[in-house]
């Protein structure tokens, strides 16, 4: 999507900080985070709410996971969440599937 924020991210036109890339996903920090450590997860591909995923985006959903834990290592998080919004009634600003990872300290 061309104004998706995290399109443009993902496309390298906001200058963002990435803790890890790869071909299917990101991770940078929430620009308005809640815990010490407040990472997005984000996929490359274009998604708009996880009511929108399609039973082929199962792999894409585990690897962000897989992502998700990795970094928590990486980071040396003992404990951590790992939340979706789902629509606007549930928090979503940003409508481009995304994970968020929040740690407990």
């Amino acid at each position: 999507m061309k104004d998706c924020i995290f399109c443009k991210i993902g496309r390298g036109e906001m200058g963002t900080e990435f803790l890890y890339e790869d071909n299917l996903c990101m991770i940078f920090r929430d620009i308005n985070p809640v815990a010490k450590t407040h990472l997005l997860i984000v996929p490359r591909k274009h998604i708009s709410t996880i009511a929108d995923l399609h039973d082929d985006d199962a792999g894409l959903v585990g690897h962000m996971t897989i992502c998700a834990r990795d970094i928590a290592k990486k980071l040396n998080l003992e404990g951590y969440k790992l939340v979706f919004n789902v629509g606007r009634s549930a928090g979503q600003i940003v409508f481009h599937v995304h994970m968020h990872l929040i740690s407990n300290s």
